[in-house]
């Protein structure tokens, strides 16, 4: 389970310098033809072409009216995500905010010109100039989709919906008389620190935590302290979605920290499960897809990037992965979200959600990514 981790460690360290400064390649000046192909790396559920579902599909309708054949990795988290831009032969990215920074100060992504993307004006305007993808006054891809990391449970053994992240965290009896120990879960990935420490922000507000992803050492030291604890609990520290929702359907898995992909799926197989986002509110992700920096196939890119941001096909995204669309006029564009999608997912819930970003040292005050990364390898060791 720790072996591709401990292998990005040293390319981690390489791609943590600060994003100042970053000399980019220029834009684009104009979309040619495409070149028949298009390589993208991509979260589970996010590029579709109704193999799953036959509502479900994005990508024919692109292949068709552009000749861009799609080819998909699915990568499951955002340290892989990195790990694959940074060894070459892919166009594309479906970044989300812990991955992006690194990716620009890498060198490994490349900033696009916008105006060669028409839909670009469909845009939510919260997703405008967003930090996770616009550096130095340069804007490095195209949001895609957003949403909140939700407390997935099951509908069994709460009857009422767990209030508290610390269900994940803390020895406890559960509702159903029984203990929360090898039955609940916990992200598989540096980033979930953030999710202890948004947690600890109201549980403990004497450590004076203001933002997760920015702790000093004394705080960090807490929130690792906090994941020891809860490391005898966890069920399987996951990463594949598909995996998941086995866990919960078969392995007794009643609380874990999920997406709304996995609890749609869940659902749809007839599980006893529901969603929700505990009183210390969520981590969550903003995703961009982002245009490699010796992409073989930049047209097709483009094209894309472009096809990605109508209201329908943002609309039909949002409803398979259970996320929120970065185009607003999706929300009454697809008939798969339905008129209430947006708001079920969470339109509204914007301002409460601490998006993932890459930890920064900055100047020696916080600790940096490098540290988080090494830290969660031995806490999943159980060290």
């Amino acid at each position: 389970m720790f072996v591709h981790k401990t292998a990005l460690l040293s390319a981690l360290t390489t791609l943590l310098m600060g994003s100042c400064g970053v000399q980019a390649a220029e834009p684009l000046k104009a979309v040619g033809a495409g070149e028949g192909e298009l390589d993208i790396v991509a979260w589970p559920g996010y590029i579709e072409r109704g193999e799953s579902d036959k509502a479900y599909d994005w990508v024919t309708g692109f292949e068709q009216e552009t000749g861009c054949k799609v080819n998909v990795k699915t990568a499951a988290t955002s340290d892989e995500m990195v790990s694959l831009m940074t060894k070459g032969g892919y166009d594309l990215v479906t970044a989300s905010g812990d991955a992006s920074l690194r990716l620009v100060a890498g060198k490994r992504v490349q900033p696009i010109n916008t105006a060669l993307i028409p839909n670009w004006k469909n845009l939510d305007p919260r997703l405008k100039d967003g930090a996770w993808y616009v550096v130095n006054k340069q804007t490095y891809g195209t949001p895609y989709q957003w949403g909140p990391n939700v407390l997935l449970y099951n509908t069994d053994t709460f009857k009422t919906p767990p209030t508290s992240w610390g269900v994940l965290f803390n020895p406890q009896t559960l509702p159903d008389g029984k203990s929360n120990k090898g039955r609940v879960q916990a992200y598989d990935g540096p980033i979930y620190i953030a999710d202890a420490a948004l947690y600890l922000k109201s549980a403990k507000p004497e450590l004076g935590i203001s933002n997760p992803y920015e702790l000093t050492e004394t705080q960090y030291k807490a929130v690792l302290d906090l994941l020891r604890q809860q490391h005898p609990l966890v069920h399987r520290y996951w990463h594949d979605a598909t995996v998941q929702m086995s866990d919960v359907k078969n392995e007794g898995v009643v609380a874990t920290s999920s997406w709304g992909y996995m609890v749609n799926g869940l659902q749809a197989d007839k599980q006893h499960v529901a969603s929700t986002i505990p009183k210390e509110g969520a981590t969550g992700w903003a995703d961009t897809t982002m245009l490699h920096a010796e992409a073989k196939h930049p047209n097709c890119a483009y094209k894309w990037m472009d096809w990605s941001l109508q209201p329908k096909v943002q609309g039909d995204v949002a409803a398979w992965f259970g996320s929120l669309p970065a185009v607003p006029a999706a929300c009454k564009a697809s008939t798969l979200l339905g008129a209430e999608g947006c708001a079920t997912n969470g339109f509204d819930q914007f301002d409460k959600i601490a998006f993932w970003t890459t930890p920064q040292a900055e100047g020696g005050k916080f600790v940096p990514y490098s540290r988080w990364t090494q830290d969660y390898i031995a806490i999943m060791g159980g060290r």
